[in-house]
């Protein structure tokens, strides 16, 4: 029934273990330079419960920014074995770093996980997710194989080549994002199959924001279970939190995380199953603790226990964010960055819009650049590749190639008080 029996731990226990945890992962994090200071004064004995956390200081996305590279390690360098990274607004990235013993913390999180919606060693798992910096990839691939499943890394695109490792080798669960799945169910049907013929049973979901009705489309094209997760590379990346093979919100492991939600706003805790700001604290993390992360994800924790016995709580899935980042395709993305490599570039002018809509089962982004008027020439060749520079400059630092349209100076819509930047249709779509 349970990949471990933590799974099920008493919830008075548990919420012990959370506090000894807590009260360890204070101490180790003062040995970094970042928390040194900010936690100089603060005694440990002050933790008596795992309410007591509010004691602490909130922990931003600017500060991991303001401590890149190494600001926040608890060890030397040399005891890392691995580092992931994301890209920032600023251009500054986040960087997150592993211990072996975090990657097999992050492994066995990664395990229990997907045995709670149904993998087991006897199956075949085809990973059809990015690997390299991204988390997910590398995540997902460890987590898999300390369960004890083949893992086929195929990595993300190549549709004819996914389909035929899926057949040759009966692939019976699937590592793929939402967007992408909708439109490889498409792609298998004009391939000449029939869903319902192939050896899949169990999708793993996650990376970007999807809705319940997302989830049902993709479950009845596909002929197949599709189960929801949460991560972020903050937290170590996917496996903070997943669905059970109940489908009622996403257990969150708590003897590694310490979840609260609170007001956006005001920083305050919200009531049992109101909507808020997510934020965590690692407990299991020795190189890299983090504490009180405001993630900026919203959701909410679903009351109650799960009638599969799990003790951990539930979150429901993500609704939304507190802040402007948007997600296209699996990969996070501010409208700074974007605002970034324009207005580096000579030839774009003051004004840009950045368009998402959604295409079919297909979501897509289209930004809209004005030139500057010497450079806006008739000549469509200069223009087409003024187009393609754009192009790839955008795609370097967001890591997908967006649709670049150029504008004639003065030729987009502005509007009174703060500039309209982005416009999203995707869920009117």
């Amino acid at each position: 029934m349970y990949f471990d029996s933590v799974e099920a731990m008493d919830r008075a226990e548990l919420e012990q273990l959370q506090v000894e945890r807590l009260k360890k992962t204070i101490e180790n994090a003062k040995k970094s330079p970042f928390y040194s200071e900010r936690l100089a004064d603060f005694n440990v004995n002050d933790i008596r419960t795992a309410d007591d956390i509010t004691k602490l200081p909130f922990t931003t996305k600017n500060d991991l920014r303001s401590q890149y590279p190494h600001g926040l390690l608890t060890k030397p360098l040399e005891d890392f074995v691995r580092m992931h990274a994301s890209s920032g607004t600023t251009g500054t990235p986040t960087a997150i770093f592993y211990t072996q013993k975090d990657l097999d913390t992050w492994a066995e999180l990664m395990a229990r996980s997907m045995y709670a919606c149904g993998c087991r060693k006897s199956d075949t798992l085809q990973n059809m997710s990015g690997y390299g910096l991204f988390t997910g990839g590398l995540g997902i691939h460890y987590g898999s194989e300390r369960l004890g499943m083949i893992t086929i890394p195929s990595g993300a695109g190549n549709t004819k080549r996914q389909i035929k490792l899926i057949r040759d080798h009966n692939v019976s669960v699937l590592h793929i994002i939402p967007s992408f799945a909708l439109y490889f169910a498409q792609q298998v049907q004009e391939a000449g199959f029939k869903t319902e013929d192939m050896p899949w049973r169990i999708a793993l979901i996650g990376a970007e924001p999807h809705t319940e009705e997302a989830r049902a489309k993709i479950e009845e094209m596909m002929n197949i279970k599709a189960y929801n997760s949460y991560g972020l590379s903050e937290m170590n990346g996917p496996g903070v939190a997943f669905e059970c093979i109940h489908q009622t919100g996403m257990h969150l492991w708590e003897d590694a995380y310490i979840a609260e939600i609170i007001d956006p706003k005001t920083g305050e805790h919200v009531a049992e199953g109101e909507i808020g700001e997510l934020v965590m604290t690692t407990i299991r993390r020795e190189g890299m603790p983090i504490i009180r992360y405001r993630t900026r994800d919203l959701t909410r924790f679903i009351p109650g226990q799960c009638e599969c016995g799990r003790t951990h709580r539930r979150i429901d899935r993500i609704t939304g964010r507190a802040d402007d980042m948007m997600i296209l395709k699996g990969v996070n993305i501010y409208p700074m960055q974007i605002e970034q490599c324009l207005m580096s570039m000579p030839e774009v002018g003051q004004n840009y819009l950045i368009e998402l809509v959604r295409e079919g089962v297909s979501d897509h982004m289209t930004v809209k650049v004005e030139i500057k008027e010497e450079f806006f020439v008739e000549d469509m060749r200069v223009l087409q590749g003024l187009q393609k520079k754009i192009a790839k400059t955008l795609c370097s630092e967001i890591l997908l190639t967006p649709r670049v349209e150029l504008c004639q100076h003065d030729s987009i819509p502005k509007t009174e008080g703060k500039a309209v930047r982005v416009i999203d249709t995707r869920d009117e779509d």
